[in-house]
């Protein structure tokens, strides 16, 4: 496996040549569409003078297509008895959670996964409030089950999951975020792949809201991991070809990633450390030695959500500073021969396209779309407002078949416009500040009970 050898460095100037050079001729083309629109000819003329839009529109429909016929191809995996289960071990990196990682311990130990297969390892990577305290109460409470790590200094999530993993004892490693809450039979769910097919190297986790009724964001966010997880995800499992295996929960076969580690958390990007974007690192470090990387439904897991919009646009920045790495790391392996054994290339590399076509020509339709809206205002603005509608009826039908009520449509509808109007300059500028590898979201919080579902995981009567 070379991806951590391999240079994305030498790739990402070129997009960004890319970036800027078709940002003006879009510019351009855009332009010189609108002023037709005034020309009475234009309704004759449009159809043969407008072949890229109409080319756009094709790819952009063939590529929908292809991913609601891979969701409706889907099915989880079967739980696994306990006898079949390999041993897991499983990984919470903590930094300034305060309370709430010790709600994360509990929803862990009141799995139905079989307990003498579990190692669980909390890692404190140099908290500055009361995190500790909160691990040495799980540590009291569960005694031998749980293992504490603690680092002097913060040296950031990649390292503190490397501090667990050099610990890890089981077969499958378990990533859990400390602001997360699993279910009881999550665990069962999320390892029962890998027990049953021995392509898979890497399981995602299906994510979903835990501080749902803190406020509006919480919701919208709730119909968007909705619709990433159980449509965009569910169809890239049927190839195994899942891009990015969260944080929030995600599981590692250990022979896989073991003799990787090192080049994954010594991972640079144009000349610093690459400190974020661990969790899509390990999905291309899983994919590049040729293994499957899958999504499993049923292991459901309950994470925060940032209730401000500042909490979120920084969140959105990160994953889109790291996913302009990744998108150029993926290109090392995807360009040679690549899973010949257990299949699915073909798809892996066709989807990898659509995102460097979006990650460049689609950036460049937004700047574009800066200029249009100056020179053309109300013919943008309504085409944006009928794109937004638009663009909100699939996350709200995937919602609303996947858990029923009008929860999705309340919600999708002012997300597209929030994401358009609020969010849609984020992935802009995270790709000419891909570089960057701050972390942004972390403070200090609020001391006091967290919130969710902690009341289902009561302190342990039995060690």
């Amino acid at each position: 496996m070379a991806a951590y050898r391999f240079k994305a460095d030498s790739y990402y100037p070129w997009v960004l040549g890319v970036v800027s050079v078709s940002a003006v001729a879009v510019t351009l083309w855009q332009v010189d569409v609108l002023t037709e629109v005034f020309d009475e000819s234009f309704p004759r003329r449009f159809a043969f003078m407008n072949p890229l839009a109409m080319s756009l529109a094709f790819m952009g429909l063939a590529v929908l297509a292809f991913r609601i016929w891979f969701a409706l191809l889907y099915r989880p995996y079967a739980p696994m008895a306990d006898d079949v289960l390999p041993s897991i071990t499983v990984v919470i990196p903590a930094y300034n959670e305060g309370s709430q990682v010790l709600y994360t311990v509990r929803s862990v130990m009141a799995s139905s996964y079989p307990h003498k297969k579990m190692q669980v390892i909390c890692v404190d990577d140099g908290s500055q409030d009361d995190t500790w305290r909160w691990m040495l109460q799980a540590k009291k409470e569960f005694d031998r089950r749980v293992q504490l790590i603690r680092q002097p200094v913060n040296r950031g999530k990649r390292q503190a999951l490397l501090a667990g993993f050099k610990l890890a004892e089981g077969q499958v490693y378990v990533t859990i975020d400390s602001d997360s809450e699993v279910f009881p039979d999550t665990l069962r769910h999320l390892v029962s792949p890998m027990a049953c097919d021995k392509r898979v190297g890497a399981v995602a986790g299906n994510v979903r809201v835990l501080n749902i009724d803190e406020g509006v964001i919480p919701k919208m966010m709730e119909v968007s991991f909705t619709s990433a997880f159980d449509f965009l995800r569910r169809g890239q499992s049927v190839y195994g070809g899942v891009f990015c295996t969260p944080g929030a929960l995600s599981a590692y076969r250990a022979r896989v990633l073991t003799p990787h580690l090192t080049d994954w958390a010594n991972q640079t990007f144009m000349g610093g450390h690459a400190t974020i974007g661990e969790d899509r690192a390990l999905t291309n470090l899983v994919l590049g030695c040729g293994f499957r990387v899958v999504y499993q439904r049923d292991a459901v897991v309950l994470t925060k959500m940032p209730v401000s919009f500042g909490g979120l646009r920084r969140m959105l920045l990160r994953w889109a500073r790291s996913n302009v790495r990744e998108n150029l790391v993926i290109l090392s392996f995807l360009l040679k021969r690549f899973r010949t054994e257990h299949g699915g290339s073909g798809w892996i590399r066709l989807f990898t396209a659509t995102q460097l076509l979006r990650m460049t020509i689609g950036e460049a339709f937004k700047l574009a779309l800066v200029v249009q809206l100056v020179l053309f205002p109300m013919v943008t603005l309504t085409a944006s407002l009928i794109g937004c509608a638009v663009a909100s009826v699939l996350p709200a039908v995937v919602h609303q078949l996947r858990y029923g009520g009008w929860f999705g449509w309340k919600w999708a509808v002012p997300y597209s416009f929030f994401w358009f109007f609020g969010l849609s300059w984020i992935s802009i500028w995270g790709l000419f500040t891909a570089a960057r590898s701050g972390w942004l979201t972390r403070g200090l919080p609020e001391a006091g009970k967290a919130p969710g579902l902690t009341t289902l995981f009561p302190p342990a009567s039995t060690r």
